[in-house]
């Protein structure tokens, strides 16, 4: 594999929209934070077209193989050297490539495979219920900040040294890019919910939250439908999540949602560096 030039662009755009539920992160951050730049989520990319390998990389360092499966010993090499802060993407993509570079079994905060869904939106229930959408910027900063806390600490597996930091700079993120919903009853919060990355036509929904007083009510799923209806009177055909735990998956499905595959997150406690 050899590092992707400019001239690959189209090339590369075309791969990842051929496998679009599992191509988001890197087509997404390609688009909002550009290619080879200095913000941390811009992306460089390593390709062999006749093989049809192709993985890409942030600046911070996540890894997102896009497909390496064939061969993922050839994407190791490309990236010999290099650090990683964690490695997502399809399990079967993200698997391979953690046992041909070494990464298997390094310290991690985050190590899971999580069944990944796909809605199409024209065939979305949404749940009758209370409350309504607000932008974060309408609620208190202070709640979201802390839900934002504990979902790093509770899903993510974020030191509870280190999450509230990293909280409050989500947080400002989500406003600025107005990504981020809260669902608010009688004038109280009760759920978030945002979208990942977004593309015209499809969304991954992430960072859904409730605090563990308000659960079994519905209200994360309402939230996420709500949402959902928002950017599908946008033009959005269709939506993509993974889920973590039973009642996540039974949540999604009561939306319309159905499992595709497998989606693994692997967030490691330091940076590794990639054997190759």
């Amino acid at each position: 594999m050899r590092p992707a030039a400019e001239a690959d662009r189209t090339w590369i755009e075309d791969r990842c929209r051929r496998r679009l539920t599992g191509a988001m992160f890197p087509l997404a951050n390609l688009r909002n934070h550009g290619w080879g730049g200095s913000h941390p989520r811009a992306v460089d990319f390593w390709l062999d077209e006749g093989r049809d390998l192709l993985l890409a990389r942030t600046k911070e360092g996540m890894v997102m193989p896009v497909s390496v499966r064939p061969e993922p010993g050839a994407a190791a090499t490309a990236l010999g050297g290099c650090e990683a802060m964690g490695v997502i993407g399809p399990t079967e993509e993200v698997r391979p490539f953690l046992d041909a570079s070494g990464l298997t079994g390094c310290p991690a905060k985050l190590d899971a495979d999580e069944p990944q869904f796909e809605l199409v939106l024209s065939e979305m229930v949404v749940p009758e219920g209370p409350g309504a959408l607000a932008p974060l910027a309408e609620i208190d900063r202070a709640i979201a900040v802390d839900w934002r806390t504990a979902y790093l600490i509770e899903t993510l597996g974020e030191p509870a040294s280190k999450a509230r930091a990293t909280a409050e700079a989500d947080i400002d993120r989500y406003v600025a890019a107005d990504s981020h919903r809260a669902l608010v009853v009688d004038g109280v919060p009760v759920a978030m919910t945002g979208i990942n990355a977004a593309l015209p036509e499809i969304v991954q929904i992430g960072g859904v939250w409730t605090p563990p007083e308000l659960r079994g009510r519905g209200h994360a799923r309402r939230a996420v439908a709500l949402h959902l209806d928002e950017v599908r009177a946008g033009g959005v055909r269709s939506a993509t999540l993974f889920a973590s735990g039973l009642a996540a998956v039974r949540a999604y499905r009561s939306l319309g949602f159905s499992r595709i595959g497998s989606f693994s997150l692997v967030i490691f406690t330091a940076s590794a560096v990639i054997a190759g």
